[in-house]
C-alpha cells in the first residue's frame, strides 16, 4: 500500500509507504486527505484511517530545477513503447542524430524504436532514410514525471496529480 504526499500547497511531492504516511499523521506533521474505506489500522491509541493521500502541515521547499533526467526507460515510457518511425512495439531507443555525428543523449534526440527500424537506420538520419518521425521528441512534463512512484497511480490520486500537470 502506497500513499501520495502533498505539499502544504497541494502540489504532489512523493509517494511513500502507508506506514511512513501513518507516522507523519500520528506525529501531526500531516493530515489525511483521502483514505482507504473500511480498512483501518489498529494501534494502542485507537484506530486510524489507512491513508491514500496526505497533506503536509508545513510547506517543504523542494530544491532542483524540476527537469527529468534522460533514461532509456523514460524514453520508452514517454513514447508509450511505440516506435517513433513505424509505430510498432518498441524495445530499444534510437538517436535521431547518431552519436557518431554529434548527437547527444537528450530528450530531443532520443526516440523509442523497434529493433527492425533501429537496425535499418543504423548510422544515418531519418531524412537520409526518407523516414518521417511520428512525433516530435521533447522533454516530458507534469507531475507524473517529477514525482517518483506515480507511474502506477492509485485512482484516488488522480485529482491531485491533475492539478500539477
Amino acid at each position: 500500500m502506497r500513499t501520495l504526499v502533498l505539499n502544504a500547497g497541494y502540489e504532489p511531492l512523493a509517494v511513500v509507504s502507508f506506514k511512513r504516511a501513518l507516522v507523519l499523521v500520528m506525529n501531526d506533521k500531516a493530515t489525511i486527505v483521502e483514505h482507504v474505506a473500511d480498512d483501518p489500522v489498529w494501534a494502542a491509541g485507537g484506530a486510524y484511517d489507512r491513508p491514500a493521500v496526505i497533506l503536509l502541515a508545513r510547506y517543504v521547499r523542494v530544491p532542483g530545477s524540476g527537469s527529468v533526467p534522460v533514461t532509456r526507460r523514460g524514453v520508452l515510457r514517454r513514447d508509450a513503447h511505440r516506435c517513433g518511425y513505424c509505430g510498432s512495439s518498441a524495445a530499444t531507443i534510437d538517436h535521431v542524430l547518431p552519436r557518431s555525428r554529434g548527437g547527444t543523449n537528450s530528450w530531443e534526440n532520443l526516440v523509442a524504436a523497434c529493433v527492425r527500424c533501429n537496425n535499418l537506420k543504423g548510422d544515418r538520419t531519418p531524412q537520409e532514410m526518407g523516414w518521417q518521425l511520428r512525433l516530435t521528441p521533447r522533454p516530458p512534463r507534469g507531475a507524473l514525471w517529477t514525482v517518483r512512484g506515480t507511474e502506477r497511480a492509485d485512482p484516488r490520486w488522480e485529482p491531485y496529480l491533475a492539478l500539477a500537470a
